[in-house]
């Protein structure tokens, strides 16, 4: 079971420290995207800071949910970057497989935040 976890949270880890780099080198060939999408991230361009920001987040959290010892703090960083990309899949691309992968990252996002609920213990206590 050791094994399993910590493949699933490398493999977690390079998606999002991939996903960081390609928002400063943009080496990932962009998907059709609606139009609508389009009106998306054009806002998200107009915010110039915004996805520098979601960038570094992506890849400091990545980096920390390698590891065993920082994995509490990677998931609960990379939490909020999670939801996002879940919630935009679920609402604004609903047929495509998008939604599976960020439902499975989820999944696993929240699996290693239960599975570490002792180390969080002490910041709601």
């Amino acid at each position: 079971m050791k094994i399993v976890k910590f493949i699933l949270c490398l493999l977690f880890a390079l998606v999002f420290i991939n996903a960081g780099l390609d928002k400063f080198l943009h080496y990932m060939p962009m998907p059709e995207i609606t139009p609508e999408q389009v009106k998306i991230f054009a806002a998200f361009g107009e915010i110039g800071w915004l996805l520098p920001l979601v960038g570094v987040v992506e890849i400091v959290g990545g980096l920390l949910f390698i590891f065993p010892k920082t994995r509490a703090l990677g998931a609960i960083i990379i939490l909020p970057v999670m939801v996002g990309i879940l919630i935009h899949n679920v609402c604004r691309d609903p047929n495509q497989t998008g939604v599976i992968m960020s439902v499975v990252m989820f999944l696993i996002n929240i699996w290693v935040i239960i599975d570490n609920r002792e180390k969080y213990k002490a910041l709601i206590s």
